[in-house]
């Protein structure tokens, strides 16, 4: 069933748009929550560390700045700063001082950290094609792919 929005700003939802706003982000939001527990059970690492693990792997060097960090994932200082020091106690990150900048810290992925994040990325991937590529076919994908395109271009800039 094809249905148009019509692009009129302020026009009231109706009820097939706010029933497919709500699919989508129920959806999205079970879809996350199905992947990270899978996470954290074959892995250990939560979505958070995964994701800093993920950031730092494609740094130079494996480290960044922590202010380039928490805007790079999306994510408030305080937020990072928190989550860095748990990290940091499992011994997956690092922090040091920053070489061009004494008021600046770096965060550096350890060998440890580097090394559960390969362990976790199989497995966290072969979840991703099982629960969501598999799931459509090659034009749903595309699909998919179109919709996030139009999505994103509404959204101010990102990290």
């Amino acid at each position: 069933m094809t249905h148009t929005t019509g692009g009129r700003p302020g026009r009231r939802l109706t009820s097939y748009e706010l029933a497919t706003w709500r699919g989508f982000i129920e959806t999205a939001e079970q879809l996350r929550t199905v992947l990270g527990g899978r996470l954290r059970e074959d892995s250990g690492l939560s979505e958070g560390d995964y994701g800093v693990l993920l950031a730092l792997s494609e740094a130079e060097g494996r480290r960044m700045r922590s202010s380039a960090l928490a805007t790079h994932i999306g994510w408030e200082r305080s937020r990072l700063s928190h989550h860095l020091g748990r990290m940091e106690r499992r011994g997956l990150v690092a922090r040091r001082e920053c070489a061009e900048d004494s008021r600046g810290a770096e965060i550096l992925a350890t060998t440890e950290g580097m090394s559960a994040f390969r362990r976790a990325t199989v497995p966290h991937l072969r979840a991703v094609r099982e629960l969501f590529l598999d799931a459509l076919t090659p034009a749903q994908l595309d699909a998919v792919a179109e919709i996030v395109a139009a999505l994103r271009d509404r959204l101010p800039p990102g990290p």
